[in-house]
């Protein structure tokens, strides 16, 4: 027996018909590329986006194509989305911190028919233009900032001048697909995740849930984690959703502009990874400023370092949301709340829970297993692989039947993420390493993100990485590679004196070497990768 209730798709142009319908004069307001800040509504968005829908369908883009965008955070990148996903087209995000080569395989693999861009990104467009298919390229720009460029691109606002906003939207079964994100592809190619309207609902709604980041139509809200990052954290569309302003911060996500949208505009909820957080901590303690308005951050994509969670919640009085999770999960996975049963808990006990990744919504499982797939206890001291399942994780790759054998899970529907983690009494997840990162000494784990986190504890330190580096008797030994903060002064030995007592004897590194920037990700996280080859090539300098 069914239910006899309606069959409302769950499809994402329903969004932001809400949001103009209930939400219409509430501000989206954006930084854009030339610094100016501009300032739109939800009403008016809605409209324009369904002009969007009307370009591309003179062009001839009808459901399932996919129309690629090289955007920033700002209110035209949102409409391009709606526009996009509204008539039943795929939204490809594509990555500009990429290598142009890497950009281009992305963009055949998807083959994009329009790629809508900034004008930051016109080299970068310009760069992989013959090596790929793309037949429309759009710059996002007014007619008098349009720059002179050798592949025909048209301008954003002429592109949809003149078009209607009426324009069929939805229609089509919620299953039909709607984003598409690839991974970076530090190992082999970059691999797709194809979303779907269904998921993309599922997971918007299990965000906003009281537990989750909890988003209303009271906040204000800024999204430094870029669109093109696993769907924003689903903030473009819990956003609209709930009525909240956005604050879209363009291009500029250095610590003293992060500040500024922050009180200009009275921000209550904010998202960006640790390297962001880091930056605006240090512009806040050089100069003595406040956080009034701001309730809650976001932190995600790697670890939280200890002294940015104490910063935040001890020195400014804002709550921590420690978030984990992938692309393939879209990508909510857990977040790091203290559990119910600590609630009276000392602040110690629970600033230690909040490290770990957290507890999963529902709609997400997780399980951790040993090398043959056996179940570990949820003991808070067992570690092994940790897989998921869940109503917006992955289930196969985009092609993955083009014979590079790509489906995404083992034989009960398990998806690997890759990463090493234990599960304690509450629920609560914590991820100990990366698979591929993880520093194996003597048979024995070092976890290279407990390593980096100590590490960050002192005060010179800027950032921090550990990888693991070759050893005769051990196998691998723990480098710890630090970016120093500006004008501070610290040595070898100084580390390691503050180190001792917080680590294991045995994890201390064998070396601690200075360079002046750690190399960043595609998604700003530290590059591994990247330091294993400067280690490799002997730009890192380990006495012997």
């Amino acid at each position: 027996m069914l239910g006899l209730m309606q069959d409302w798709q769950l499809t994402l142009d329903k969004v932001l018909d809400h949001a103009a319908r209930v939400h219409g004069g509430s501000e989206v307001i954006t930084r854009r590329t030339d610094g100016k800040v501009y300032r739109t509504t939800y009403a008016a968005i809605h409209r324009r986006a369904r002009q969007v829908s009307n370009a591309l369908l003179r062009h001839g883009i009808r459901l399932g194509d996919r129309v690629g965008t090289l955007g920033w955070n700002s209110e035209r990148h949102l409409e391009t989305w709606y526009g996009a996903m509204g008539i039943g087209a795929v939204l490809h995000t594509l990555n500009p911190r990429l290598h142009p080569d890497q950009l281009a395989w992305i963009i055949n693999h998807a083959e994009n028919r329009v790629v809508v861009f900034d004008t930051t990104f016109l080299p970068l467009a310009e760069a992989v233009a013959d090596k790929v298919k793309v037949e429309k390229w759009v710059v996002i720009a007014d007619p008098d900032q349009m720059p002179a460029n050798a592949i025909g691109a048209v301008c954003y606002e002429e592109w949809i001048a003149g078009e209607s906003a009426e324009v069929a939207w939805g229609q089509f079964d919620e299953r039909t697909a709607a984003g598409l994100c690839y991974t970076s592809g530090t190992t082999g190619d970059p691999k797709g995740v194809l979303y779907s309207h269904r998921s993309n609902m599922l997971e918007m709604l299990m965000a906003m849930g009281t537990d989750c980041i909890g988003i209303s139509a009271h906040d204000v809200v800024l999204p430094v984690v870029p669109m093109f990052h696993a769907n924003a954290w689903g903030l473009a569309f819990a956003g609209p959703a709930s009525g909240a302003s956005l604050v879209m911060p363009g291009a500029q996500l250095d610590g003293p502009s992060v500040y500024e949208l922050l009180d200009s505009e009275k921000v209550t909820i904010s998202a960006a990874v640790p390297t962001v957080w880091l930056g605006l901590l240090q512009h806040m303690e050089a100069n003595g400023l406040k956080l009034p308005h701001l309730k809650k951050v976001v932190i995600g994509g790697s670890a939280v370092p200890e002294r940015v969670l104490r910063a935040f919640e001890v020195d400014y009085g804002v709550e921590v949301y420690h978030a984990w999770g992938m692309t393939e999960m879209s990508p909510m996975g857990t977040i790091g709340r203290v559990p119910a049963g600590l609630k009276d808990a000392p602040l110690d006990v629970q600033l230690a829970q909040k490290l770990k990744q957290g507890l999963p919504p529902c709609g997400v499982e997780l399980k951790i297993v040993d090398e043959h797939g056996t179940e570990l206890p949820r003991d808070g001291e067992s570690s092994g692989r940790l897989l998921v399942k869940g109503m917006a994780v992955v289930g196969s790759y985009f092609r993955h039947d083009d014979g590079t054998g790509r489906a995404a899970l083992d034989a009960d529907g398990w998806f690997d993420t890759g990463d090493v983690a234990s599960i304690d009494q509450y629920g609560t997840m914590k991820i100990t390493d990366r698979t591929k990162d993880v520093i194996k000494s003597g048979g024995e784990w070092i976890s290279s993100i407990d390593l980096e986190n100590a590490a960050l504890l002192h005060p010179a330190v800027a950032n921090a990485a550990a990888i693991g580096i070759p050893h005769p008797k051990w196998d691998e030994r723990p480098l710890l590679v630090i970016e120093k903060k500006p004008g501070a002064s610290v040595s070898e030995a100084e580390i390691k004196a503050f180190l001792d007592g917080k680590i294991a004897k045995w994890w201390m590194p064998d070396a601690v070497v200075f360079i002046d920037a750690i190399p960043l990700g595609a998604t700003g996280k530290n590059n591994k990768l990247k330091l294993r080859e400067m280690y490799a090539a002997g730009e890192l300098t380990v006495a012997a």
